[in-house]
């Protein structure tokens, strides 16, 4: 049971109104987080709005799902590793045993998104603060200090939705009832 009020369209705030309408018709429903966002307008403007601009990041899909499932799930977001691993499975195109993976907080079997989600691990348990050698790992893996600042905008984007999520407690839509998580020891292909 959601601690806030699942704001729809009808009863929302005016100001959110415009902006339950663009995400209905950009997800074919309407996520209960940006239901749950509705309730504050200006937090439901920042989420849209940063989601916009890490769209455009340098990092890919993949890349930037990467983050998004590593940071829900080290926030321990259920409803957050459950959307972005449909993103990650649908639209990203990612293999289960990549999704699994980031779900598991394990070895990621492509070496890219491994990194990607190692950083990103970093970054949160160091508040930004990562070792020279986390730092250097990641370049490794072929990434530059655009990309590095760009993990930081998705940790960042990833811990409003996470926190507003865990606050609320929204339940999980149907639509992603495929993809949820309940923790480490469940994998998107045991669903």
């Amino acid at each position: 049971m959601a601690r806030f009020t699942l704001r729809t369209i009808g009863n929302a705030p005016d100001e959110a109104k415009p902006r339950l309408e663009a995400a209905e018709k950009n997800n074919g429903f309407l996520p209960n987080l940006v239901r749950l966002l509705a309730n504050a307008p200006v937090a439901l403007e920042t989420y849209q709005t940063v989601s916009a601009i890490n769209g455009r990041a340098s990092l890919g899909l993949a890349e930037r799902e990467a983050v998004q499932i590593t940071a829900a799930v080290t926030h321990g977001c259920g409803f957050c590793v459950a959307g972005h691993s449909a993103i990650a499975d649908k639209k990203a195109k990612l293999d289960k045993t990549v999704i699994d993976a980031l779900r598991d907080k394990t070895s990621v079997p492509d070496a890219k998104l491994d990194a990607v989600a190692r950083f990103t691990e970093a970054v949160i348990a160091s508040r930004g603060s990562v070792s020279d050698e986390e730092l250097a790992a990641f370049k490794a893996a072929g990434f530059d200090d655009q990309a590095a600042l760009e993990v930081v905008l998705g940790v960042s984007l990833a811990t409003l939705c996470n926190f507003a999520n865990n606050l609320g407690q929204p339940e999980l839509n149907p639509q992603l009832a495929v993809y949820e998580w309940k923790g480490a020891e469940t994998s998107a292909t045991e669903q």
